[in-house]
């Protein structure tokens, strides 16, 4: 028998590597995310030593996507967001939106088309979830007013993109994708019809999850509970954010990422959802550490050499034209500052969304690989500023404080 498999070589090397980078990046108070994409790195054709299989790879990172997706259903909240609505829905799409115009005017200068660039400025967008709320926790702002507007944010941002996930495979023709390509781009109201019944399968599998899944699913885990059986429970949680993302792009032809985000969504709203993300993490975090290490398998390091100004104009959207605006955006509204400066550098980085989307992108031929290669230099090091950022933010909040109570003694 032969033990040296390709998957279980691939699975191995990604997972300790990703271990031993992560230790070390959390040692220097960084993201772990960090070295799990430098590990992606290291197993990577773009780098001497050991190169991870490179068609399990994306395989596997699909099942990283498919559980990172439930993770985000599971904690998604419509109270959490209802709560903070009047700036979080506005502010995020106004963010998204000036963020998308900078990335269509810098592909403009790159001498892209206005789909590639429409594609590369919406991955720009999105921040990333695990970055933003290992930050918020580490200093205990997750229930402040200022992170409940980040976390609200954040849900916006993530919807949007969830559709915009949706929506690309069917506009990949009208903004330039595999028609263009074959040299004869479909008519404007096929590409229309096409967008209709996309929208159409998604909303009938959303019926199906409302009437059907919203029913059957709490009940199922009830009966599972009533077992004493906490190892089913475990494998109940798994097979329903696994069988319903299945079932959603076999049935009803939408992606994978959307029906394991709905079986999250509908599991979030019944009693038991507490119980099944903390029973589902361990196996959520191992396959998102495989994505990530997937995504940095993707990455050449020799971008930063031969691509030194794109990789700066990308970084500057992301953490200067984002932060900006959003700042700009909550003094709009009436907040202070301090709210502004921490949704600013809340937002001043990118990460899972924008891997998926410029996957896909570059899958359906409206992202260049140059622009892929933009965005995940542009995540790594936007990730690793962000808490130089946050330190930042740290004192210059300390140091206004400290001035407030000095004044009534100089009074």
């Amino acid at each position: 028998m032969q033990h040296a498999t390709p998957l279980i070589s691939t699975i191995v090397g990604g997972i300790v590597l990703a271990f031993i980078l992560g230790a070390i990046a959390n040692r220097f108070k960084l993201p772990p995310l960090i070295g799990y994409l430098c590990a992606g790195i290291a197993v990577g054709p773009h780098t001497p030593g050991y190169t991870a299989d490179q068609a399990l790879a994306p395989e596997l990172a699909e099942l990283g996507v498919i559980l990172l997706m439930f993770g985000v259903g599971l904690h998604f909240s419509i109270k959490d967001l209802m709560a903070v609505k009047r700036i979080a829905i506005p502010g995020a799409i106004v963010q998204i939106g000036i963020a998308t115009a900078l990335g269509m005017l810098v592909a403009w200068g790159f001498d892209w088309s206005w789909g590639q660039g429409l594609v590369y400025g919406l991955a720009l967008s999105v921040a990333s979830t695990v970055v933003l709320l290992r930050a918020l926790q580490e200093r205990d702002l997750i229930e402040s007013q200022q992170g409940r507007i980040a976390v609200g944010w954040l849900i916006v941002e993530d919807l949007a993109m969830v559709l915009a996930l949706v929506l690309l495979p069917a506009m990949s023709g009208l903004i330039g994708g595999d028609g263009d390509a074959a040299g004869a781009a479909p008519a404007t109201m096929d590409v229309l019809l096409e967008i209709l019944v996309t929208l159409g399968k998604v909303a009938a599998f959303v019926a199906v999850m409302l009437v059907i899944g919203r029913r059957f699913i709490p009940w199922m885990l009830e009966r599972i509970i009533w077992t004493g059986s906490r190892e089913l429970f475990r494998l109940g949680v798994l097979a329903t954010a696994l069988g319903v993302a299945f079932g959603a792009y076999s049935l009803f032809g939408v992606s994978f990422a959307l029906g394991a985000f709905f079986a999250g969504m509908v599991l979030a709203e019944s009693e038991f959802s507490h119980r099944a993300a903390e029973e589902s993490l361990p196996l959520r975090d191992a396959f998102a550490v495989l994505f990530f290490v997937s995504v940095g398998m993707l990455f050449d390091p020799m971008v930063l050499v031969n691509d030194p100004w794109g990789v700066l104009a990308t970084l500057l959207i992301i953490v200067v034209g984002k932060s900006l605006a959003a700042l700009a955006i909550v003094r709009v509204f009436g907040h202070d500052n301090r709210v502004g400066l921490t949704i600013a550098v809340s937002l001043a980085q990118i990460g899972e969304f924008s891997f998926i989307l410029a996957s896909l992108g570059v899958y359906l031929k409206v992202l260049p690989e140059r622009g892929q290669a933009l965005i995940l230099a542009g995540a790594l090091l936007s990730i690793l500023l962000n808490p130089v950022l946050f330190h930042l933010l740290d004192r210059h909040t300390a140091r206004q404080d400290a001035a407030r109570k000095a004044r009534p003694q100089l009074a």
